[in-house]
């Protein structure tokens, strides 16, 4: 059973409100623990709130103090270079989000003009009542398949044609039979050598 998807908003009912900022504190500090133990870092948790007159800290107050120590030794430059707040946080996870929707309106509105598309072709759609926008979009949809077509025959022209060399080239090789030139190749090939040893002499001779 999946969980509920928690509704990222400020809760109202007090005793509501108290009862999960116990079990998210609870979960920070194992999450905090476990960072810091599976990777060998150093973190520190400051929780503030309205229910503790002190701020709740993890490891210890004497480790948060090393921790921040040791931060604060650091140019202010690297230590804004990857800091967040909440509004940065918000503005990524909005950015994330707003790119998302893009990419799925671009994929929906791909389906859409492909059902267009092969429905026409099909006879069982018309293009009729479509906007010049849709007709731009469907344009352009068949361009790009019409340019995958010719890049996909390209492909396999040229593996057939490297193929084709292939087979030419291993047809040159004279026959092997288990590790033995095959009987009339051999004849052929001795008679061109006799052939032009003869030729050879027969030039020395006139010479």
């Amino acid at each position: 059973m999946t969980r509920k998807k928690v509704k990222l908003a400020y809760i109202n009912n007090d005793a509501s409100r108290k009862a999960t900022y116990k079990k998210r504190k609870k979960g920070l500090i194992k999450k905090v623990s476990e960072l810091s133990t599976l990777c060998g870092v150093d973190a520190c948790a400051i929780i503030y709130s309205p229910y503790n007159t002190q701020p709740e800290v993890y490891p210890s107050p004497g480790g948060v103090h090393r921790i921040v120590k040791k931060f604060k030794k650091m140019p202010e430059i690297e230590q804004s270079k990857k800091m967040m707040n909440q509004e940065v946080f918000l503005k990524q996870k909005i950015g994330k989000v707003s790119e998302q929707m893009k990419r799925l309106k671009k994929e929906n509105r791909d389906r859409e003009l492909n059902r267009l598309l092969y429905g026409n072709l099909s006879g069982k759609m018309n293009l009729q009542g479509l906007t010049v926008k849709d007709l731009n979009d469907l344009t352009s949809l068949i361009d790009q398949n019409l340019k995958n077509i010719n890049k996909r025959m390209e492909e396999i022209a040229k593996k057939t044609k490297i193929a084709r060399m292939t087979a030419a080239t291993a047809a040159k090789v004279p026959p092997f039979i288990n590790g033995e030139v095959n009987a009339a190749s051999a004849t052929t090939m001795a008679y061109d050598n006799d052939r032009g040893r003869g030729i050879r002499r027969d030039l020395n001779a006139q010479n």
